[in-house]
């Protein structure tokens, strides 16, 4: 394609016409906008729509948010997935709240130092928020520009990223580059998608290199592949008569950081009962104290770079003191049914709770 210009009018027409109306498009608050690009990253907006709606709520701006206890951040995010993006956004309004007196940064080299905002959301903020001139970046951006312009680069690659950039840096208007940077971030999800692209009415159908030499499906380039790995999770739900269950708080740089699940053992494939009977020092020792033994069926949960594999082994136990102080002696805290309701817990654990029948 040719003319630059005519590039960015075009989408901007069509984004004018076709734009889904959403709560953060209608607005130049930094807080907002922010928080929409965080909640949306590796998410699909109808998923991350009733999250950013339940944030907006509970914490009007920065400053609620960063006054709040983690535990109450994470419990909204519960379900979201990459809770990362949740302890990074606690610490990034904590910081702006502090040192920059409750007020963004203005700009996109200043939005990047803080805390969970990398290249992509420093741009979105500057240029939603403030205008700034500065290109935006996403899969979707990747993925019209490779088509129209029919650029070979790998997506994965330093060196491919940079002629991307170069390239936007190219197409971006002087006037509105704001409302260009949606635009173009609209087209690629709504109309050139990864699959099926909507070729046949498009408005770049008579420039699109892609279409014209019918390699849709072959841009973008993009060669790295996630290596998925698989791991099997044993949880071991000591359980009361009064339904009082013991979790654990998770640390670390281990998913779910924060968040509280069951007792675990962490095997290359599942435990039968047996197994774990005898590999788990902690039923060994209140075995005279277990009433029954239920196994759940297996449950999934798919992560980006991970399959979680997880059976729940039920253990009811007649409660007397002896156990409670056993228990204590090993660090191990039992929480009502209120509270376990109230801890921000994996899905995964969720889904057990939602399905056992205790």
């Amino acid at each position: 394609m040719d003319n630059n210009n005519a590039f960015s009018e075009k989408l901007v027409t069509w984004y004018e016409e076709n734009a889904r109306d959403l709560p953060w498009r209608q607005t130049t608050d930094p807080y907002r906008i922010w928080l929409s690009e965080i909640i949306l990253q590796q998410t699909r907006v109808i998923q991350g729509l009733p999250y950013y709606e339940k944030f907006v709520e509970n914490f009007e701006n920065v400053s609620e948010l960063a006054s709040a206890d983690e535990q109450t951040v994470l419990r909204l995010w519960q379900g979201l997935g990459y809770y990362s993006r949740a302890r990074n956004l606690h610490k990034c309004a904590k910081e702006i709240d502090k040192k920059f007196e409750k007020n963004f940064p203005k700009d996109s080299k200043s939005l990047i130092k803080l805390p969970g905002i990398g290249k992509y959301t420093s741009a979105a903020i500057a240029s939603f928020a403030f205008k700034e001139k500065v290109p935006v970046i996403d899969g979707n951006v990747y993925r019209v520009l490779a088509r129209v312009f029919g650029l070979d680069a790998d997506i994965a690659s330093g060196s491919g990223q940079k002629k991307f950039e170069e390239l936007a840096w190219e197409l971006i208007p002087d006037k509105n580059p704001d409302t260009y940077n949606q635009a173009i971030m609209e087209f690629g999800a709504l109309h050139c998608t990864p699959k099926s692209p909507a070729c046949e009415n498009c408005i770049f159908r008579l420039e699109c290199s892609a279409f014209q030499n019918d390699r849709q499906d072959a841009l973008p380039v993009k060669t790295k592949k996630v290596k998925v790995k698989k791991r099997y999770f044993n949880y071991i739900v000591f359980i009361t008569d009064e339904r009082e269950m013991i979790l654990n708080k998770r640390e670390g740089a281990d998913i779910w950081a924060g968040l509280y699940d069951y007792p675990l053992m962490e095997t290359s494939d599942f435990l039968v009962l047996e197994d774990l009977i005898s590999k788990s020092e902690m039923v060994s020792k209140l075995q005279p104290y277990i009433m029954s033994v239920e196994v759940s069926k297996d449950y999934k949960h798919v992560l980006t770079h991970r399959h979680i594999y997880a059976r729940f082994f039920t253990f009811k136990l007649n409660i007397t003191t002896e156990v409670k102080d056993l228990l204590l002696d090993e660090n191990l805290i039992f929480y009502n049914e209120e509270e376990v309701n109230d801890l921000p817990k994996p899905v995964l654990v969720s889904r057990y709770l939602n399905d056992a029948i205790f």
